[in-house]
């Protein structure tokens, strides 16, 4: 679950969809990140650091690669970031370390435990963790804003938006309405209806066994996965491999059927950030739903 955590916003040309804001009419920029708070920046980031992947992603996305100096153990697109320094994660970020590197910008997870220590040393972190589409959206922008280029977010968001579309196209029509389990990790933890993920199956056209009410990754009753009897089942590679294993779940339907998609690190990585790589995700969930109908199952 960490992982999808570490694992896509204000625009500043549609600023009636967006809760972050900032002046470009002054030197200082003032964006308001996702514990509400206004960060100001004295002008565009030109060194940052990214504490979360969907953060690198989409730093990288909007052009601003060339600023990342350093990033969290996990971020591993695009694949020149490989280079970069890895200074922790969530929990074990290194302060030392961030701090030799000089950043005039620290992107995090708002949970993430090092905010609090970077900001005593007056560094600017800007705390965005999206969980939904509309939160992919919003952070694009906050972090376009930050670099001084609000319009790059718009751009950004309307090839994911127009991907996603042209997936859904795709969907097999015996495949629409059918109901997922997206599990995200093995306690299990799943995608609910509120989540990017469960964003993303709803524009395909699919159902989900996890309501919204339930949070948007809730932490599920094995029972209630057998109870629900998805009629289709996506997760890791891993995850696939020790779902028999559980108790009462060879009575899955579509566990015995093979009515499943088991995804390798790499998608699966794409699939569960929030980043600019949604329309990708949606692509590669309908590559599954497409060969599950092909072959009947």
């Amino acid at each position: 679950m960490r992982k999808v955590l570490c694992g896509l916003a204000a625009l500043a040309s549609v600023a009636a969809a967006s809760t972050s804001t900032a002046s470009t009419s002054t030197a200082s920029l003032d964006i308001v990140d996702d514990r509400g708070r206004t960060v100001r920046l004295a002008a565009p980031a030109r060194r940052i650091i990214s504490l979360l992947p969907s953060l690198t992603e989409a730093t990288c996305a909007l052009g601003a690669c060339d600023r990342l100096v350093g990033i969290d153990r996990f971020s591993n697109w695009p694949p020149q970031v490989e280079r970069l320094p890895r200074l922790g994660g969530l929990e074990d970020a290194q302060v030392e370390r961030i701090v030799s590197l000089k950043p005039d910008l620290v992107l995090a997870a708002s949970s993430a435990r090092v905010i609090d220590r970077l900001e005593a040393l007056r560094i600017p972190v800007l705390a965005l963790e999206p969980k939904t589409l509309a939160d992919t959206r919003r952070v694009l922008g906050a972090i376009a804003v930050a670099i001084g280029d609000p319009g790059a977010a718009d751009l950004q968001w309307r090839a994911i938006s127009a991907r996603i579309d042209a997936a859904a196209a795709r969907v097999p029509p015996s495949m629409r309405g059918q109901r997922v389990y997206f599990e995200v990790s093995s306690a299990p933890h799943a995608a609910g209806e509120g989540s990017f993920v469960g964003d993303v199956l709803a524009r395909l056209g699919m159902g989900n066994i996890v309501p919204a009410s339930m949070g948007v990754f809730p932490r599920l009753n094995p029972e209630y996965v057998v109870r629900a009897q998805p009629q289709v089942i996506l997760g890791s590679d891993a995850g696939l491999r020790d779902m028999p294993k559980r108790p009462g779940w060879p009575g899955l339907a579509a566990l015995r059927d093979r009515r499943t998609c088991a995804f390798p690190p790499a998608a699966y990585d794409i699939l569960v950030r929030a980043g600019p790589r949604l329309g990708e995700a949606a692509d590669l969930l309908v590559d599954c739903f497409s060969t599950l109908a092909k072959d009947g199952r």
